[in-house]
């Protein structure tokens, strides 16, 4: 019936247009579905172009929000607030911001303080933190999610142990010893067990007849419950390297600081107190012989010490009063130190007498110099009162900090510094540029050391002569080297204390640089610690942040030795003067210790009597926000006479000298030389610098410059770069339009402000780096503001548009060059990158207008406008708009409204775009290095226009004007041919210029119209397109293209753009022809399938035009899955990893978490369904086999084929009947795959990539709308349907669970990038990857950070971190990914459970329905058998019970295959430990059993499979326990006693029956696992039962594959071969009874060449077995694939075996089955292999290489032994093994089963009499035997492999003599030959065979002589004519044989028998034939000496002349014995030939 129904179905087929068909299956047929993939989609767009969009706002509008129900609104249209306005407040460290308090302030200062004080103002996407680029996936997220999974049960967790033995502990072999009293044959105990047992739950409703839809329903409400939410959070985050859409948000900027140092200054003290001391603090790097910090002043002195200086302090400000400070340290370095210098008051006398009390007196003294100690201490006073304002250096000391550091030990220094080698790019963006640290060592790190106290106690004092920063940094550098100057110097004794640690985060009661209190500050009272400002020792790149003015001066050194007069104790006095007036000095110097806050002037401290002192000092200044030219610095010298003297002043001024602080309006700051002037200076000196002669004044040393003075200014206002400050100066001019002005010297007029301005543009990128970095805000605001609104000079516009865009370029360049090692993963400069996002605004906004509407000036120009401004205005540019409009208010005063008309209309964005497009190359080129720079402030500024201008209501195709647009167009269109040209010359590039036009147009779809978007997208990849076809490297340019649909598809509205709502309309007209392929056959429906659900699932026109950014990826990935794909496996990897990575975005969105919402996103991939399942071929096979590939789709394309449309090979569905089921381990290959596998199959994707791939297609099974889902599988073809199944059966084994030992051995999967590397080469050596493009690949990965994927590489591409990766995993770690993969297996089994009862449902009223139903099954019956947890299995087995129902004709009439799998199945889990899956699994026998029944009235074919499963289960799996499975049985009868139903039938009498049999089975497996560690006795069991299965064929093959699997295992490929061999000659006698075909062997008869033992196998005769039977002979090994498939393998355990002979007679039977086929594939392959074996054979002819066995008698005496009492077994052992070795093995077994002391070993080979044996122990007697072959017998045996094969006779001889010793004299030495015969020969299917015949013969003492003459004459040949001749032996056996020594030698063998003539007639014969044998013995020896002669050396010769003197002499003595001739021999007697093989013949006899 089913094959008329399928006829039909053809005949159906062919009622459509043949040629149609014709195409469809040839296209089908080529197994490569992609062939014809670039040209399928229904529109006939191919794949390669890009097809137009629809128009997105246009859709939108005839599609209002509303139309939508409930959830899916939101998917329609972005949400209203997706744009806003973020004002956020700077970020301010101090409590009170940091703005000068002058009023009027110069618009420079102005700016400044502005922008340092404005918010930042952020154009915020409200829903972009939910796009994958700002919320990645990565592990930690992962994990996150993975919280709260529940532990899914599986079988192998169950017993704590993966299959690793019984669950019971106690030995089985202990235990059950009840089992040997009971015969096998006692039925009756058997069932009284299984009586006895108690049952497992029974399924409540399981015996209710209920509908089949209801049981559906059911299941499917089950299946829903306890479901995982988010399928892609169980699978491993998507691959890091390949998320090239990775942003993150940059930080803002902030100050910069290094590694911060807090010092605290405890105590200081000397041996004597008798003045205050005071301290300074400062840094200094002798490397770089710079000062690396500002002073810190401090005073620890004492009150009363303080109290001395009344007279001279006003009260101390709190900020002066610090003791601890911070330092900062951007540089660190090992030569960094810590200077300390201490000061006391001005006093009379040099440094050293003043320091002499001080080294001299000593405290413990004190006593003792009461009295001097007075007088200093008065003196001191008098000093303090009179000197009191002035200071004297006194000494200094220094701490060198790496010692610090390093020494106090770094906890955690590893962990930190691994940190600072490689920070990730925010933390970097903090600390800016040191991480380019050049620190030698890691001891330097200054972070995470632990604190430290020190006290220092040597001061050393200081030299007058030697006080500068050059002496200090030679005494620094000396103090390093170990014999230092210094410490030979006498140090000033003192202690000072003080603590040094790393500064905390945020310290409390911290004051700035400026004095300003950093918050926290809790309390303005509390001593405060004050912040140093760093002076860097190289460069730092960081913009400014904050308002920082300060200028340090530094006085030298001073010259005054030319001057007369009393000049001697010098001061230098400073002041700062904002005028000439002596009262205009400013309090703007800072205080140091003790003192104001700020000073109005400060003195350097004096050096006594010095006319040419040097000085240290520091003052440090704030500077005024407004510096004007009368500002300057006033230095006046003062001689100050320390001792009182009538009458003389204090100080006498000597000199005066100042600075002007303004240069040509810049401030002056650098190393000065003054000239001093005597006299005081004339009026208006002030605006004049020094150098200027004024007349009238009279100079020191002639006008020479005698004082030299350093100014350094720390300021963000000054830039102090000459072409930054002409910049600003120019700017900031135009901007207030103060003409005319000074520049330099000259004085500019309007006229040349242009051209100077343009100049200074052009002279920017001169700037030196660092303050163009620290003003870069500035600049590019200025520029920015150049580009917009372009300066009116002399009421003309001057367009500076181009050379400001220039400019900008430039200086975006110079950063990032400055900044290069901070950039992030994409090549983006955070500084930069910094800017854009915070701080740049609209030119021209003002900072305080969001949230009300601004005022519309054109001044400053707003760009907000009412919103009542009609878009006409908008879009015009010309200057024709009538005055009148109201809308433009102009302000009074203002140039005419024309020119304020442009420049309102100006846009920072459009002029950016235009500019850009218009640029000539040099600029292009810059700009394009930085392109994303400008792309961002491009967005940003449009950003902003909507925002401010309130326009974000605007219809967005009228937002921006079309002129606009047009150059956005050029501009994607230049910038995309940029990518396609450089991606070959400079990769980098490249990626980085892609990455940025893809984000860039991402932003557009924020903000333009959105359709006109996607129209660029599609121009920039038509012009991929047509480069590719001339690329020479197409796959790197696909790669970019992957990249960049990767990023525009993470778009945080990626579902909204895809329209996800709107239904797809078919086209208006499709072409008939191309819409009637797709629907060629359609399987299920017989009206044509709907072409809208049809374009849902491809990548059809409609589905490409509607989901535009989805057609893109997955036509992406399309293009990389197409077998032609070049670079396939890192396309693969990126493509599927962006589809990944999407889906994985998707399952995390919050926004789609409703299921109606992701059903409607899962829309979006339905395509990935056919793409996936026409990729099938090329994916992973992770169901490991030869013929799984195409199970499924071969199968059911044999149904389709057309009436001799291909030609016809075997039934795929045959084939797969042979691939398929894993009942036989070894039969998986096929003859022919069916025509399923094409030849051109491609590059076949990664474990990896499959994995994932398939992993997506479970999401969108999951996800998709069921109903959607089947009405695709309607329509599909019936190939389709199979690959689809076949996909599913793939999904199962990819996902399948590992276990928790998987991970604990290494994971294949964790290693993504080994795993890759691997694939990467295989493809190499495959050869399946271009070796260009390999080399191109290398190229790559070569350059310095090739591309995007090694970027992030960057960190570890020197060292893999591949096996650090997993090494350190915790136990909790392993733990928690066993239950994310045990979920992950659930969930995915359970995905693919829904999809197949889809497909059942749909099938349902289908003709077809057997072939797709049986994959189903197939499908189901793969998912029981692969390791499922408990949740599964029960969802599972309910659909399998379904099906059954359902389809029970699918078990019970076609398929026996699947009746057999199917009972295999349900067995193992009845015999599961869980009891929940035994409940189930019973439930399903039970139920399978009744269908069965109610089929026919018996259920034979159930009860046929159940019991071979059953044996094949007992035979194959280690670990099954009986104990269960009895309790399955017992529940599956107590099933059928319950079963109301069937009471009135023999049904449950049958069920009965069939359970005590399986219970026998049992038993008789209990007794196997008793001897499983016994494997002789485990084999013998196996093969009595075999035996015993001798009428039931199936059965018996089974065992005979058991035995097989059992012998692989432990290695004995002989006898798994036999086993294999026996199978193949009992299949052959079975097709012999069914067919007679000429090419099959006629039965086992043709199988006696390999093996005389198969005759066992011959068939019972006919009248017992009809062949046809129900149930009999059905498996699928009975037919003619199936024997193929047996002798194939017998052949490969052959090969393994290295029998080669036997490999070739096996093929011998086999090659007639495969010529008669035509199957010359299989063919080539068999040949190939016999040539191996040949080949082998050939090398390996001396039989030494292969070494076969070794063979052993083993006797077994002693009842202990039961059945094997008094048997005696040859065994076979593997080769070379010695008798020691069996002995011990067998002693250990036996003494293990029977206990200590019983087992013992007979150590000699006599025969054992059995009466001296202790009964109560067991015997073993092992003897070494040697196979015997007859003479004749050697004729036909003359290879090694013949006297090693087919084994019957076995020989070991046992010497005597008659006395009972073993040994004696040669008279009376005796020998018994014993011949053993055995029942079958080796190699048989068993490795000991017992032993049927033996016969014994007895040697006298002559015949043993003449074997042992015959022998040593035997040696003597082979040693001679051995080739290549072996000198050492032969000169071995040549002494054995002629020397003198040879204890028992032949001439002693001579002269006993040879002596005297015998006196018995008898022995003639032997004298005589011993005589021959010495004559025979004496010419060997000739022969054996001329060929020694003929090898030795010149060495040897002595050597050989000795042993022919020997031989001689052996030859004289023999030489009488041997002459003698006898009387008369014997006649000859008739001896019987003895012939070793047929004495099987006699073997009834003997026995």
């Amino acid at each position: 019936m089913a094959a008329a129904e399928r006829r039909a179905f053809a005949h159906k087929i062919n009622r459509t247009v043949a040629a149609e068909v014709r195409k469809q299956v040839s296209r089908e047929r080529s197994g490569s579905p992609h062939s014809s993939r670039r040209c399928s989609s229904s529109l006939g767009v191919p794949l390669t172009e890009v097809i137009e969009p629809l128009d997105f706002e246009d859709v939108l509008l005839s599609r209002p929000p509303d139309a939508e129900p409930g959830p899916l609104r939101d998917l329609v249209e972005f949400p209203a607030d997706d744009l806003e306005l973020l004002l956020h407040s700077r970020e301010c460290r101090t409590t009170e911001p940091a703005v000068p308090e002058d009023g009027k302030l110069d618009a420079q200062v102005r700016a400044a303080v502005e922008m340092y004080t404005e918010d930042w103002i952020i154009a915020h996407r409200r829903y972009q933190h939910l796009s994958v680029a700002y919320s990645p996936i990565t592990t930690e997220t992962q994990r996150e999610r993975q919280k709260g999974l529940t532990q899914q049960v599986f079988e192998q967790g169950a017993s704590g142990d993966d299959r690793s033995g019984p669950e019971d502990s106690d030995d089985p072999r202990h235990s059950s010893g009840s089992l040997d009293d009971t015969p096998r044959s006692s039925g009756a105990s058997g069932i009284f067990d299984l009586r006895n047992l108690a049952a497992d739950s029974l399924l409540p409703s399981l015996l209710e007849r209920a509908a089949p839809e209801d049981v559906d329903r059911r299941n499917e409400a089950l299946r829903r419950q306890h479901r995982a939410r988010a399928l892609l959070t169980l699978y491993p985050a998507p691959d890091e390297d390949e998320a090239v859409e990775r942003c993150s948000r940059p930080e803002p900027p902030r100050e910069h600081f290094g590694r911060r140092i807090l010092v605290k200054c405890l105590s200081l003290k000397f041996e004597i107190e008798i003045e205050p001391i005071f301290g300074i603090l400062a840094l200094y790097d002798v490397r770089e012989k710079k000062k690396i910090s500002e002073n810190f002043y401090f005073d620890l002195n004492s009150d009363s010490m303080k109290g001395l200086l009344r007279a001279h302090s006003t009260h101390p400000a709190i900020s002066t009063l610090a003791r601890s400070a911070i330092f900062s340290v951007t540089y660190p370095s090992p030569d960094i130190f810590l200077v300390i210098k201490l000061e006391k008051v001005l006093q009379q006398g040099d440094i050293s007498e003043c320091c002499e009390p001080y080294m001299v007196m000593k405290e413990v003294d004190t006593a003792k110099n009461k009295e001097k100690l007075e007088k200093l201490r008065l003196a001191a006073e008098q000093f303090c009162t009179r000197l009191g304002r002035y200071r004297m250096p006194f000494a200094w000391t220094a701490v060198h900090l790496a010692n610090i550091v390093s020494s106090a030990g770094q906890p955690d220094r590893d962990s930190d510094s691994e940190g600072e080698r490689r920070p990730a790019w925010t933390e970097r963006r903090r600390r800016g540029p040191q991480d380019r640290m050049s620190c030698g060592d890691d001891a330097c790190s200054f972070s995470g050391f632990r604190p430290a106290t020190l006290t220092v106690t040597n001061f050393f004092k200081q030299e007058a002569e030697r006080l500068s920063d050059e002496d200090l940094f030679k005494f620094l550098a000396d103090m390093r080297r170990p014999s230092s100057l210094l410490r030979r110097l006498r140090p000033v004794t003192a202690q000072l204390k003080i603590d040094i640690s790393p500064a905390p985060e945020n310290p409390h009661f911290c004051l700035s640089p400026e004095l300003l209190h950093v918050k926290p500050y809790p309390d303005p009272r509390g001593r405060p610690t004050k912040e140093i400002l760093e002076f860097p020792a190289r460069e730092v790149y960081t913009p400014h942040t904050s308002y920082r003015n300060l200028l340090y001066v530094y006085p030298h050194c001073l010259n005054f030795s030319s001057r007369q007069g009393s000049v001697r104790n010098l001061a230098v006095r400073v002041q700062y003067m904002a005028g000439e007036d002596p009262g205009q000095a400013l309090p703007v110097i800072f205080g140091k210790s003790s003192c104001s806050e700020f000073t109005r002037e400060a003195f350097t401290p004096v050096v006594y009597h010095n006319k040419s002192p040097e000085f240290y000092e520091e003052f440090k200044l704030r500077l005024p926000a407004c510096v004007t030219e009368n500002h300057h610095l006033l230095f006046t010298f003062y001689h100050v006479s320390c001792q009182p003297r009538p009458g003389a002043a204090l100080e006498t001024p000597v000199g005066f000298t100042w600075i002007p602080l303004l240069q040509h309006g810049r401030l002056r700051t650098g190393p000065l030389c003054l000239p001093v002037s005597v006299d005081q200076p004339p009026p208006s000196y002030s605006v004049l610098t020094p150098d200027v002669a004024l007349p009238g004044m009279r100079w020191v040393d002639g006008h020479k410059g005698v004082f030299s003075v350093e100014l350094t200014a720390v300021s963000s206002v000054h830039p102090q770069d000459p072409h930054l400050d002409k910049f600003f100066t120019l700017v900031h001019v135009l901007e207030e339009g103060a003409f005319p002005l000074r520049l330099k010297d000259t004085v500019l007029s309007e006229g040349a402000v242009e051209q100077e301005l343009r100049a200074s543009l052009a002279a920017l990128r001169l700037a030196s780096p660092e303050p163009l970095v620290a003003f870069s805000h500035h600049v590019l605001d200025k520029l920015a503001r150049l580009v917009t609104r372009p300066p009116v000079i002399g009421g003309q516009i001057v367009n500076l548009g181009r050379g400001a865009f220039e400019a900008m370029a430039h200086v975006v360049s110079l950063v990032h060059r400055s900044l290069e090692a901070a950039q992030d993963t994409r090549g983006h400069c955070p500084l930069l990158a910094a800017y854009v996002y915070y701080a740049f605004r609209l030119p021209g906004t003002e900072p305080s207008f969001p949230g009300r509407a601004p005022p519309v000036t054109v001044q400053p120009a707003t760009l907000a406008r009412g919103p009542g401004r009609p878009a006409s205005l908008y879009l015009a540019r010309s200057k024709s708009i009538s005055s009148s409009n109201p809308d433009l208010a102009v302000a009074p005063g203002s140039v005419d409204d024309e020119v304020s008309r442009i420049l309102a209309s100006k846009l920072l964005h459009e002029e950016l775009a235009l500019q850009w497009v218009v640029s000539g190359s040099a600029v292009r080129e810059a700009v394009l290095q930085h392109a994303w720079f400008f792309f961002q402030l491009m967005v940003k500024s449009m950003a902003l226009h909507l925002l401010l201008g309130q326009r974000l209501d605007t219809p967005r195709k009228l937002r921006f004007p079309g002129r606009f647009l047009d150059d956005i167009t050029a501009l994607v269109g230049s910038v995309g041919l940029e990518v396609i040209t450089r991606v070959h010359k400079d990769t980098e590039l490249a990626e980085r210029l892609n990455a940025s036009l893809a984000f860039f147009l991402g932003d557009l779809l924020s903000l333009a119209d959105r359709g006109f978007v996607f129209s660029l997208v599609r121009a920039h990849y038509k012009q991929v397109a047509t480069r590719l076809q001339s690329a020479p490297n197409p796959a790197a340019l696909l790669l970019l293209r992957v990249d960049f649909t990767r990023i525009l598809c993470s778009h945080e509205h990626y579902v909204t753009l895809n329209l996800p709502c709107c239904p797809v309309s078919p086209p208006a007209s499709p072409s008939p022809s191309v819409s009637s392929t797709t629907s060629q056959s359609s399987t299920f429906s017989s009206q044509a399938p709907d072409p809208k659900v049809t374009s849902m699932f491809e990548l059809s026109g409609p589905f490409r035009q509607q989901h535009f950014l989805a057609g893109l990826l997955l036509t992406e990935l399309a293009l990389a899955l197409e077998p032609e794909a070049e670079g396939a496996s890192l396309l693969h990897k990126k493509a599927i990893s962006a589809v990944h990575s999407l889906l994985c975005g998707h399952d995390a969105d919050p926004r789609y978490a409703e299921a109606t919402v992701k059903a409607r996103v899962a829309e979006l991939y339905l395509p990935l369904l056919s793409l996936a399942r026409d990729t099938l071929p090329r994916l992973h096979d992770f169901a490991e086999g030869p013929g799984q590939r195409s199970r499924l789709a071969s199968m059911l394309d044999s149904d389709t084929e057309g009436e001799g449309d291909v030609g016809s090979t075997i039934n795929p569905s045959v084939a797969m009947a042979i691939a398929g089921g894993p009942l036989a381990p070894g039969s998986r290959t096929s003859i022919s795959q069916g025509p399923v596998t094409a030849s051109r199959s491609g590059c076949p994707l990664s474990a990896e990539s499959s994995r994932t791939l398939l992993v997506c297609v479970l999401w969108v099974l999951k996800n998709a709308e069921p109903a959607l889902l089947q009405r695709w599988a309607a329509d599909l073809a019936l190939p389709q349907l199979g690959r689809l199944l076949d996909m599913l059966y793939l999904c199962l084994a990819a996902f399948e669970y590992k276990g928790k030992k998987a991970f604990e051995r290494i994971n294949s999967l964790t290693f993504k990038k080994s795993l890759d590397m691997k694939a990467r080469l295989e493809e190499a050596i495959l050869g399946t990857i271009g070796a260009r493009q390999e080399m191109v690949r290398r190229s790559r990965e070569r350059s310095p950070f090739g591309n995007q994927e090694n970027v992030r590489w960057r960190k570890s591409v020197t060292h893999w971190k591949q096996t650090s990766d997993r090494v350190d995993k915790t136990k909790d770690e392993m733990e928690h990914e066993a239950l994310v993969d045990g979920n992950l297996a659930t969930e995915a089994s359970l995905v693919v459970l829904d999809t197949l009862e889809i497909i059942v449902q749909t099938v349902m009223l289908s003709e077809a329905r057997e072939s797709i139903l049986g994959a189903v099954l197939k499908v189901v019956l793969y998912s029981l058998g692969s390791a499922q947890s408990t949740a599964f299995l029960q969802h599972g087995l309910a659909t399998q019970r379904a099906l059954v129902s359902k389809f029970p004709e699918l078990l019970f009439e076609e398929d026996t295959e699947l009746c057999a799998d199917l009972c295999l199945r349900l067995l193992r889990h009845c015999g599961s430990r869980i009891s929940a899956i035994r409940t189930h699994a019973s439930a399903s026998l039970y139920l399978l059993m009744r269908q069965n029944f109610e089929i026919g009235n018996n259920f034979a074919r159930v009860k046929m499979q159940v019991t071979m499963s059953l044996s094949s289960l007992v035979g194959t799996t280690q670990n099954f326990s009986e104990e269960h499975l009895r309790r399955s049985l017992k529940t599956i009868l107590t099933y059928a006693e319950e079963d109301v139903g069937l009471r009135d039938s023999t049904f449950a009498e049958q069920v009965q029956d069939l359970m005590f049999n399986l219970h026998m089975i049992l038993t008789d497996t209990v007794k196997m696992k008793e001897h499983q560690e016994d494997p002789e006795m485990l084999i013998d069991l196996m093969y009595r039962i075999a035996r015993g299965y001798q009428g039931s064929p199936d059965l018996r093959l089974t065992w005979l594959q058991n035995m097989a699997g059992k012998h692989a295992e432990l290695g004995n490929h002989a006898e798994a071969a036999q086993c294999m061999v026996h199978a193949a000659a009992l299949v052959a006698e079975y097709l012999a009874l069914l067919e007679d075909s000429r090419y099959l062997p006629v039965g086992c008869v043709s199988f006696q060449n390999i093996s005389s033992n198969v005759l066992e196998e011959s068939a019972i005769s006919d009248d017992i077995l009809s062949p046809d039977e129900e149930g009999f002979c059905s498996g699928k090994h009975f037919t003619e694939l199936g024997l193929v498939g047996l002798l194939e393998q017998a052949a490969s355990y052959f090969t393994m075996g290295g029998l080669y002979e036997a490999v070739n007679e096996v093929y011998k039977t086999l090659i007639p089955i495969l010529e008669a086929h035509r199957d010359y594939k299989k063919l080539a392959i068999v040949h190939g292999k016999l040539q191996e074996a040949f080949t082998k054979i050939m090398h390996q002819s001396s039989g030494w290489e292969r070494v076969f066995g070794t063979y052993f008698r083993v006797g077994f005496y002693g009842t202990r032994f039961g059945d094997l009492d008094e048997q005696e077994f040859v065994y076979k052992e593997p080769s070379i093994t010695k008798l020691a070795e069996i002995s011990h093995r067998l002693e250990e077994f036996y003494t293990e089963r029977f206990g200590e002391d019983v087992v013992e070993i007979v150590k000699d080979s006599n025969p054992v009499d059995k009466t001296k044996l202790d009964p109560q122990k067991a015997y073993i007697q092992i003897t070494y035997v040697e196979p015997h072959f007859d003479t004749y017998e050697l004729k036909d045996r003359v290879t090694y492999f013949d006297r090693n094969y087919g084994l019957r006779t076995f020989l070991f001889c046992t010497p005597f003599t008659p006395d009972g010793r073993a040994h004696g004299e040669l008279p009376e030495q005796h020998k018994r030959k014993t011949l053993l015969s055995t029942d079958h020969a080796f190699p048989y299917i068993k490795t000991r065979i017992r032993v049927c015949h033996r016969e014994e013969t007895v040697l006298t003492p002559v015949e043993v002589a003449i074997e042992d003459m015959q022998k040593k004459t035997r040696e003597l040949a082979f040693a001679t004519e051995q080739d290549p001749p072996d000198a050492k032996m032969l000169q071995m056996v040549l002494q054995g044989s002629v020397g003198p020594t040879v204890n028992q030698g032949p001439l002693e063998v001579a002269q006993v028998f040879l002596a005297e003539t015998p006196e018995d007639p008898k022995l003639f014969r032997h004298h005589n034939k011993l005589r021959l044998c010495f004559k025979d013995f004496c010419k060997k020896c000739e022969d054996a000496l001329r060929k020694n002669k003929a090898l030795i050396g010149p060495d040897q010769k002595e050597y050989h002349r000795e042993l022919e003197r020997n031989y001689s002499r052996l030859r004289e003595a023999l030489q009488p014995l041997l002459t003698q001739r006898l009387p008369q021999l014997l006649a000859p007697s008739t001896a019987s030939l003895r012939n070793s093989l047929n004495r099987a013949s006699f073997r009834k006899a003997d026995l």
